[in-house]
C-alpha cells in the first residue's frame, strides 16, 4: 500500500531554516521563519502569558474536554478584539481551532460544504500555506493581482479589476493586515472599493487576521475587518494568536462566521461544530484559557497591550534603521517603501537568483521569493543586510 506514495514537496521554510542551522559561519543572518523575535534573536514569553499561566496552575483542577468549539468564553473575548461592537452577537457563530492554521482549514472546508463548486480567488501572492492546504483539499485557487513589484506597493486598479470576476457563492480571502508576504497594505478608502466589488459581485470575503497589533495598533488592525463585517450579508474570518500573544506551539485560533441575517446563526455554529468533529473534535484549550484570562482581567490586559505595542514600534524602528541604511547605502530612496509596509514581513521585489546569492555570500537566509522577516534583525545586522543588499546587485 504504501509503496504507492509519492514524495512530498519539501516546505521551502522548514528546508531554509535547516539550512540556515547548517551553516557554519558566525555571521549569518534568518530572515527566512515567521516569528517574532527580540534583539538577542530570542522569542521570548509574554509577560502577561506568564502571568496567567501561574494563575492557571494554582486553580484548573481538570483537564476534560470543554466542548467541540471550545470555550464560548475564548469566543467571546476574540469577537470582543476583533469585531468590537460591529455586530450583535446572534449574528456571529464562533470555534477554537488548533491555531490560525486549523482555522483556514476549517473556513476553506466550510466554503466547500456550502458551494462544492467554489472557487477562491487568492491574493498573488499570499502565503504559501494557502495554496498549499486549496491543493490539497482540491478547491480551485483563482489568483488576483495584489503586489506592484515596481512599486513594492497594492496593485489596487489590478486587484479590484480581478475581484470583479468573482461570482456569488465565491470566496474572497483577504489578508485583515500586515500582508504576508509581502507588508503591503491597502488604506481604507481602498478597502471600501474592495467592498464595493463585493456587494456588485456577490462573492463572500474571507478575512486571514493573524498579526493583529503587529502594524498600527489593536483596534486600527481591526478596522478593516469591522468595516466589512459591517457591510457586506456574510464574512468568514480565520484568526490567529500565535503573534500578537507570543503563544506559537499552542496552536490558538478561532474561527469565525458572520451573518447579517440572524436566523442563520444556528445552523452556521452548529456547521463549525460539526466540522471541528470531523477533523479534530476538541479545540486545544490551554493557549484559548490564557487568552481569556488575559483579555478579561484588566491588569493583565494592560500590561498584555503595553508589551505587544512596545513589539510593534520596536519593528517600525527596525524598518526605518534599514530604509535609511539602505537610502545611505545606495544613495536612492528605492528602498523607502519598507518603513511603509507594516507587519513582520516585506518583499524586496528581486530575483530567486540574487536572494541565493544573498545566502551564499553573505550568509543571509531568506525565503526564495525574497521575503524578508523584520523582525529577525537589530540594530548590528542592519547594515551588514544593507550592504549585502548593495553589493548583491539588488
Amino acid at each position: 500500500m504504501f509503496a504507492s506514495l509519492k514524495e512530498q514537496p519539501a516546505d521551502k521554510i522548514l528546508a531554509l531554516m535547516q539550512m540556515f542551522k547548517d551553516d557554519p559561519r558566525e555571521q549569518k543572518i534568518d530572515l527566512g521563519v515567521g516569528v517574532y523575535k527580540d534583539a538577542q534573536g530570542h522569542t521570548p514569553i509574554m509577560r502577561a502569558v506568564k502571568a496567567a499561566e501561574k494563575a492557571l496552575w494554582d486553580v484548573q483542577d481538570t483537564k476534560t474536554y470543554v466542548g467541540l468549539v471550545g470555550d464560548v468564553a475564548f469566543s467571546d473575548v476574540m469577537i470582543d478584539l476583533l469585531l468590537g461592537k460591529t455586530l450583535p452577537r446572534d449574528a456571529i457563530a464562533a470555534a477554537a481551532t488548533p491555531g490560525g492554521t486549523g482555522a483556514v482549514r476549517q473556513a476553506f472546508e466550510l466554503a466547500h460544504m456550502a458551494n462544492p463548486d467554489v472557487r477562491i480567488f487568492v491574493s498573488d501572492p499570499t502565503w504559501p500555506n494557502h495554496l498549499s492546504i486549496l491543493k490539497h483539499l482540491g478547491i480551485e485557487m483563482v489568483p488576483y493581482r495584489y503586489f506592484d513589484a515596481e512599486s513594492r506597493g497594492v496593485d489596487h486598479a489590478g486587484m479590484l479589476e480581478d475581484l470583479s470576476r468573482a461570482t456569488a457563492g465565491e470566496i474572497v480571502l483577504l489578508h485583515g493586515c500586515c500582508h504576508n508576504p509581502t507588508g503591503a497594505n491597502l488604506n481604507m478608502v481602498q478597502w471600501q472599493d474592495v467592498i464595493d466589488v463585493l456587494l456588485k459581485t456577490g462573492a463572500t470575503p474571507m478575512i486571514d487576521i493573524a498579526y493583529q497589533g503587529f502594524g498600527d495598533g489593536l483596534d486600527d488592525d481591526a478596522a478593516p475587518t469591522r468595516l466589512i463585517v459591517k457591510s457586506v450579508p456574510e464574512t468568514i474570518i480565520a484568526a490567529s494568536c500565535s503573534k500578537n500573544f507570543g503563544i506559537y506551539r499552542e496552536r490558538t485560533g478561532i474561527l469565525i462566521v458572520t451573518a447579517q441575517d440572524t436566523s442563520l446563526k444556528g445552523v452556521n455554529q452548529g456547521t463549525l461544530a460539526y466540522l471541528n468533529r470531523q477533523n479534530f473534535s476538541f479545540p486545544p484549550d490551554h493557549g484559548a484559557r490564557l487568552v481569556t484570562m488575559i483579555l478579561n482581567d484588566k491588569t493583565l490586559r494592560a500590561d498584555w497591550e503595553k508589551e505587544l505595542e512596545d513589539t510593534r514600534l520596536s519593528m517600525l524602528s527596525l524598518r526605518k534603521q534599514l530604509a535609511e541604511a539602505l537610502q545611505n547605502a545606495s544613495g536612492s530612496n528605492r528602498f523607502g517603501f519598507l518603513a511603509d509596509h507594516r507587519g513582520m514581513f516585506s518583499r524586496l521585489g528581486t530575483t530567486s537568483d540574487k536572494v541565493d546569492l544573498l545566502r551564499e555570500k553573505h550568509g543571509v537566509y531568506m525565503v526564495g521569493d525574497s521575503r524578508l522577516n523584520i523582525a529577525g534583525l537589530n540594530a548590528q545586522t542592519i547594515p551588514i543586510l544593507a550592504n549585502a543588499i548593495i553589493d548583491c546587485g539588488i
